[in-house]
């Protein structure tokens, strides 16, 4: 069994989930990774789900379409550090299918199972060419789909799981 297979639970089920090793350019004067280094963690992240949902970042360029952040928050739980291996999690929270997304995401390390970040992105489509809103064209509305449940009673505008904002 390997370390990430022992691991508990993610915050959320239906997780797509990278593994990443920091990296020592990762790490700064404070000896952890660098708050910057999260967000860079969650963007690829993202990315790596979109290729897996059908949305390349080639398929963008073709439609001239992307799904820019609008709005990022993120709670630093515990630090990163030098040769840690760690998980970045995603999940799509809500989709209107026509100009806006939500993901949330949870980073942790690998060895202990420790909860290092969670974060949400709010996102919203864009006209590669003008920079501009845009309506989502059929292959994002298709793929960008709510994969956990919105209006549980528990959740609210925060980050933390099981706390997702209601709409």
């Amino acid at each position: 069994m390997t370390p990430a297979a022992s691991l508990a639970p993610l915050d959320f089920p239906a997780a797509h989930v990278i593994e990443l090793s920091v990296q020592p350019a990762d790490i700064d004067a404070y000896e952890h990774v660098n708050n910057a280094v999260y967000l860079s963690w969650l963007d690829r992240a993202a990315w790596s789900h979109s290729t897996a949902l059908g949305v390349p970042l080639e398929r963008c360029l073709a439609l001239r379409r992307g799904m820019a952040a609008q709005r990022i928050e993120i709670d630093y739980l515990r630090a990163a550090l030098r040769g840690d291996r760690i998980q970045a999690a995603t999940w799509i929270v809500s989709a209107d299918g026509k100009l806006r997304a939500e993901r949330r995401f949870q980073v942790r390390r690998i060895a202990d199972g420790a909860t290092l970040a969670r974060a949400r992105i709010d996102y919203v489509c864009i006209n590669l060419d003008s920079g501009r809103a845009a309506r989502m064209p059929v292959l994002f509305a298709r793929a960008y789909v709510a994969t956990i449940e919105q209006g549980r009673p528990d959740q609210t505008a925060r980050c933390a799981p099981g706390r997702a904002r209601k709409r």
